[in-house]
């Protein structure tokens, strides 16, 4: 028999991700469902950044969450109420946040960041969703879906304009599909850096007949790539069932109108400018924050004009106004998204940040966007835009393998 001073004791450092992780590890060790109740929000850390704050307010919430045993960190002219507005660190587990939640509820003046606070957790917790599509309902939160990119464009910079030609176009839709692909995306204006606008009517005669000639082909949905109201509304009559708006929302408010009408899913990407203009002078005063206010504010245009809030993606628009840094900092913290109670697009396919880490051209960055999609996936992302569907396919799988993985 060891003696109690010859015992080891291993420990582990454990990587909870979420609340079905902290319930696993906790029922690991034998604790019942009442104890499993009451700990399972102590085992999740939260550094939550609010920003612009009145000095009141922060030193209220610093003082509520010191008594829980959290913290909030202030620059200390916030502290003192010598300036008119800071940011707050508030650091704590998920219990002390719900116990916070409650005592803001008795300051009448805090209750709007009390539920903010609420409405925060609710959107970090939700893991599943459901996209409806005329022929098909998806469900999103446990294997990401892979969306194949069809450019009928003679410029793209991905491919080259190789499926400008209809027919090509449509024998390369129907061979992603054969390949896995989820969803295809058409587009008919290229969106590359320094791109000017594509007229209404040529945008319209190279996606319509494609659009067309592919929904009575396939099972799979179709989705139009466009900021146009009017080529959305003639895609969707043509057979597109979901919307992919680069801007947004924010060049043609009127697409939410269409897609409120005839009840379709909708993308919303961040985007900086235009095509044309997005990176030129790119700076961003707070990168996450004013991608997520952007997107916010394009949610808030969709749901006005009635687009049902659980069939709106958010996309954090991965090389549109963004400099290498920001793209590598977007994917590794896309979790960050998760604010916005939304599922995750993430579309990284041979883009100009891959070809700047491993210094190749566009044909050559296959493996560079297989690294950037399985990290995405690990990262919090629903669904993957990607022009090699068969190779993705299989990097998807391999991620949401690891990804879903118990022990």
């Amino acid at each position: 028999m060891v003696g109690r001073d010859n015992e080891m004791h291993l420990i582990r450092c454990l990587h909870i991700t979420g609340l079905k992780d902290a319930i696993h590890q906790i029922e690991a060790v034998g604790v019942d469902s009442t104890g499993i109740e009451l700990m399972r929000g102590k085992t999740l850390h939260f550094n939550l950044k609010v920003e612009g704050i009145n000095p009141r307010t922060a030193n209220i919430l610093k003082q509520e969450m010191l008594s829980l045993g959290g913290d909030v960190a202030l620059d200390g002219r916030g502290l003192d109420c010598s300036i008119q507005s800071t940011d707050g660190l508030l650091m704590g587990s998920q219990k002390q946040f719900e116990k916070l939640i409650q005592k803001l509820d008795s300051y009448p003046h805090l209750q709007k960041i009390g539920q903010a606070l609420k409405e925060t957790f609710q959107n970090i917790f939700k893991s599943d969703f459901t996209l409806r599509c005329r022929r098909r309902t998806f469900r999103l939160g446990g294997k990401t879906l892979l969306m194949g990119v069809l450019n009928v464009t003679p410029d793209s910079f991905s491919d080259g304009g190789r499926f400008f030609d209809k027919d090509k176009a449509i024998a390369h839709g129907l061979k992603m599909v054969e390949e896995g692909a989820d969803l295809i995306d058409i587009g008919g204006e290229s969106t590359k850096p320094g791109s000017k606008p594509l007229g209404l009517e040529e945008e319209l005669r190279r996606v319509l007949p494609v659009i067309e000639a592919l929904s009575r082909e396939v099972e799979v949905p179709i989705s139009i790539d466009t900021y146009k109201s009017e080529v959305a509304r003639r895609a969707i009559d043509a057979g597109a069932e979901i919307i992919n708006d680069i801007s947004g929302l924010h060049l043609d408010p009127e697409l939410a109108c269409v897609a409120a009408k005839e009840h379709t899913p909708m993308i919303l990407m961040h985007i900086r400018g235009t095509p044309e203009t997005m990176q030129k002078d790119v700076y961003y005063d707070s990168l996450f924050s004013e991608i997520i206010a952007y997107l916010k504010e394009g949610i808030r245009r969709a749901e006005s004009a009635g687009v049902d809030p659980e069939q709106i993606v958010v996309d954090p628009g991965i090389g549109f106004g963004k400099t290498l840094e920001h793209n590598l900092l977007i994917i590794k913290h896309l979790s960050e998204f998760r604010i916005l109670g939304k599922p995750i697009l993430l579309g990284t396919s041979r883009k100009s940040f891959i070809g700047k880490i491993i210094d190749v051209n566009v044909e050559e960055r296959l493996e560079g966007t297989l690294s950037s999609i399985a990290i995405g996936v690990l990262n919090g992302a629903h669904m993957i835009r990607s022009h090699d569907v068969l190779q993705a396919k299989r990097a998807i799988a391999v991620a949401d393998a690891i990804r879903m993985a118990e022990g």
